[in-house]
């Protein structure tokens, strides 16, 4: 399983941005560390993703990507801009669509798009509200999820998470962030899909947005008022206090 971690200037030493993933891919998978410079494309061109095919914007930034080798996407990585991003698997209450954009192909569309947290989160939100996410995401084996995204700048993070078509992002301005494979964000986060709201108001999973929560409603196992510090979750967020400032 994967963990993924942000701090923020204010909970470092430097006042410098430390951002890490670890990547639990299956044994014997290829993840290649790979560069690939800006590029300016002409009007109608398109880009093979893993599993679509969609139009290619003019610029695309220059990135840094921890990939595996088989895919279009990435694990995580890194733009020119400064901007970093990486994705965590979830399992929710939503099905699975059986093609779409990976997590992985989101994280490297949002890097090669976004010179900003904000227009990173924003190009990935578009491209799921557009072509959805879906596909396998193992090459010898049958494995699929939904994804959330950490996505940081030199000035703030973002917590995205997703369930099917639904999502829901949370700022982040101070401090760290952690994610662990499920869905962390209670209430309605700062910025939601224009419908999850109205959608969960109309099965009868709330009243109105005042008791809408997007981790409890939408988590297949269901989420916890509190996080266990012996879940991997909870040793994460407990290491990151314990070390502030870190360095």
């Amino acid at each position: 399983m994967c963990d993924t971690f942000v701090a923020l200037p204010d909970a470092t030493v430097d006042g410098s941005v430390i951002f890490g993933k670890n990547s639990d891919r299956p044994v014997g998978e290829i993840q290649d560390v790979v560069t690939f410079a800006a590029q300016t494309y002409s009007k109608g061109q398109r880009i093979q993703c893993t599993y679509l095919e969609i139009p290619q914007v003019e610029h695309t930034i220059a990135v840094i990507l921890s990939k595996p080798r088989w895919m279009w996407g990435a694990e995580m990585g890194a733009n020119d801009c400064g901007v970093v991003i990486g994705n965590e698997a979830l399992w929710t209450t939503q099905p699975c669509q059986a093609t779409g954009l990976l997590g992985m192909d989101l994280v490297r569309l949002g890097l090669e798009r976004g010179e900003t947290a904000l227009a990173a989160l924003q190009v990935i939100i578009s491209l799921l509200q557009q072509y959805g996410q879906g596909g396998n995401c193992a090459e010898h084996l049958s494995f699929t999820y939904h994804n959330s995204f950490l996505i940081a700048d030199c000035q703030e993070a973002w917590v995205l998470e997703t369930a099917g078509k639904y999502w829901v992002a949370q700022r982040i301005t101070e401090g760290t962030r952690s994610l662990s494979n499920n869905l962390s964000i209670r209430g309605k986060g700062d910025l939601h899909h224009p419908d999850v709201i109205a959608d969960a108001i109309a099965k009868r999973l709330c009243t109105s947005d005042a008791d809408f929560d997007f981790a409890q409603m939408f988590s297949e196992a269901g989420v916890e008022d509190s996080v266990s510090p012996y879940s991997r979750e909870g040793r994460v967020r407990s290491a990151l206090a314990l070390s502030e400032p870190l360095r």
